[in-house]
Formats: structure tokens, C-alpha cells, sequence
């Protein structure tokens, strides 16, 4: 079995009808026709397996990978994930061109209760937003059930939902419960754990292909939301304890750890995959060169992401000049899984 270093994926598209060409002509992506809403960057998940890209286990499927590799891919701390071949997290890009479904994700009970899988919390990290644009988080005021049933029943849901001014550089964390929606104008980054359910609760009069309304979850929306989610806002951003560097912790839960970290010209940062957890990098703004010692050095430009084995040691990412000769601040989000007993 060839020792894994730095892997790096091959997207799957996929078409909604609230997509558009912004990861084309904003990020640059080569796209397949029509509208592409999401980007599925680093996944494990049946409806959407990303291959591996280059070096010796190139063409290989990210679950095939945490078969064969264990806990040496993922870590001690997902012990749960090699059992049950369930890689923990999964990165996306989303591309909002209209508005999302205003929609709600179930907590892991009730998900691996009623369909087999875990269920939804996430993190957005705001790539791109037009001026004016906005997105849905959580409810105006606090609900019953009810109520809000007798509004969706009305079509009177968009009284009850909190509109959010949204500024590149935001970063939202979405409870499951949590009612959202992304607004037309905004790219996001998307950390999320390895579930594809969503519950769909309004559609903005939407119609499929076949000239029929997209199918909605009402009931099972109601089951899980949170009635007392009022207007959670942003995230506000807390430096990281005993961080020398510019880093950030944008969420710190059970399922997943997200961190900022700002390299200015010159700047780098040294870490080390110690097996505890693996670590997935994405460069968001500006570039940077990965280095580990016996693998050969990885320039990430933006938006790139690299998955870095729990069992890969040391490792130095660096403020990288880009083909000008110039070097901007690089903007980076470093997401691991925490340890479980803690």
C-alpha cells in the first residue's frame, strides 16, 4: 500500500435551478453547459463520490480511499468514520444565481432514524456577494408550530424569515433546525458533514423541467425545526489560543473545526496531521505552496482545496507569488475533526 501525502480531488457539478456560470467566470472553473449550482469539492457521499486527482491513487473514490487507509486517512479521532465508512465532512461550493428553496437540515438523530445517514450542521464561508445581497437565517421572532404551518399553508412563510445583509468575507454557521436560505448574487465555501438531506419548505413558486413544482418536505420540516432560531447573524470570529500567526476560529462543534488563517507576504504556517485527525486546506483568496517533507511541494491558487492524511507529519504552507510577481495576503480555511472525547 503506497504511504498517502496531500490529496487532491476531481469536482462533480451539479445543476439546480437556482444556479448559475459564477464559479466560471467569477472563479475561474471549467464548466460543464447550463446552470451549475454546486461544486461537490471533497466528497465520500454516494450522490456525488469525488475521484481523486494525480499520484498514486489517482481515479480512486474518497470512501474506496477510507476502505483501504483507515484510520491512518482520517485519524484516531474517527474511529466511528472507519467503522461505519462514513468519511465526516464534505466541501462544497455553491453558486446562488436565485434564491435557495428556504429549507432546514435534521440534527443526527432523527436523520439516522428516519433515513440512514447523519444529519446537516454547516458552515459558510462568504466567497462573493453582489451589492445588496442578502441570504435567510433563522425566524424573525420565535414560532409555534402552528403558526408557521399555518403560513406555509397560507404562503405567508417569507413574514417569518430573517434577511440577512451579506458581505464577502461573512461567515455563517448553520445549526441543524435552522431555517436558511442563500440569496441571489453570493458564492459561498460550504463545510458541511457528509449528508445530502434537506428539507425543502418554500420554493419561491419554482417549477422542474417538466413544467411541475419542485417537490417539498413540509412535514418532515417541521418535525425538525427550531422555533426559537431568531436571527443568528454572523459568525464572529475568535483568535485561536496560543496562535502566534493571523488565524481565526470561525466553529469549533463536534462534527468539525474551521479555521482562518491570513499569510501575508512572506508569512507561513507549520503544522503537523500528529494521527489524531486528518486536515482538509482550501485556499480561498490569493495562493499558496504546500510542502512535506518526501512529497513534492503543491502550489493551491483560489478556490483550492488538499486533503492531508491524519498520518502525514509535518507540513508548511506558504504565502505564494503569483504569476506577476506579485503577492497579495493568501486567505486559507483549515477544517479537522476534534477529538471526541473532549
Amino acid at each position: 500500500m503506497a504511504r498517502p501525502g496531500p490529496l487532491s480531488f476531481q469536482p462533480v457539478f451539479k445543476s439546480y435551478p437556482w444556479g448559475g456560470r459564477n464559479l466560471a467566470t467569477r472563479l475561474g472553473r471549467d464548466l460543464p453547459p447550463g446552470p451549475i449550482a454546486e461544486s461537490w469539492e471533497i466528497s465520500a457521499h454516494p450522490n456525488g463520490r469525488t475521484p481523486v486527482r494525480g499520484g498514486p491513487f489517482a481515479g480512486r473514490a474518497l470512501d474506496g480511499l477510507l476502505g483501504e487507509l483507515g484510520e491512518a486517512l482520517v485519524g484516531g479521532n474517527n474511529r466511528g468514520a472507519v467503522a461505519s465508512g462514513h468519511f465526516p465532512v464534505l466541501i462544497k461550493l455553491l453558486d446562488a444565481h436565485e434564491w435557495l428553496s428556504v429549507q432546514v437540515h435534521p440534527e443526527d438523530a432523527y436523520a439516522l432514524e428516519h433515513y440512514g445517514e447523519p444529519g446537516k450542521t454547516e458552515l459558510w464561508q462568504v466567497l462573493h456577494a453582489d451589492p445588496g445581497a442578502e441570504l435567510i437565517l433563522g425566524f424573525r421572532h420565535v414560532l409555534e408550530r402552528r403558526a408557521f404551518a399555518e403560513a406555509i399553508a397560507s404562503g405567508t412563510v417569507e413574514e417569518h424569515l430573517a434577511r440577512v445583509p451579506v458581505a464577502q468575507g461573512d461567515a455563517y454557521f448553520v445549526r441543524p433546525g435552522t431555517i436558511h436560505a442563500l440569496g441571489p448574487g453570493v458564492i459561498v465555501a460550504e463545510i458541511q458533514q457528509n449528508s445530502d438531506l434537506t428539507f425543502r419548505i418554500f420554493d419561491w413558486g419554482r417549477f422542474d423541467d417538466a413544467g411541475r413544482s419542485r417537490r417539498l418536505h413540509v412535514e418532515e420540516a417541521l418535525d425538525v425545526l427550531d422555533f426559537t432560531a431568531v436571527a443568528p447573524g454572523a459568525v464572529i470570529p475568535t483568535s485561536v489560543p496560543g496562535e502566534a500567526r493571523h488565524v481565526e476560529s470561525l466553529a469549533a462543534g463536534p462534527h468539525f473545526a474551521v479555521e482562518r488563517v491570513a499569510l501575508e507576504r512572506g508569512m507561513s504556517y507549520a503544522g503537523a496531521c500528529d494521527g489524531s485527525s486528518f486536515e482538509i486546506w482550501g485556499v480561498i483568496a490569493g495562493a499558496a505552496e504546500l510542502s512535506a517533507p518526501g512529497h513534492e511541494a503543491k502550489p493551491l491558487h483560489a478556490v483550492e482545496w488538499v486533503l492531508l492524511p491524519a498520518i502525514l507529519g509535518s507540513y508548511v504552507l506558504r504565502n505564494l507569488l503569483e504569476a506577476d510577481g506579485s503577492a497579495g495576503e493568501s486567505l486559507l480555511l483549515r477544517i479537522f475533526t476534534p477529538d471526541p472525547d473532549r
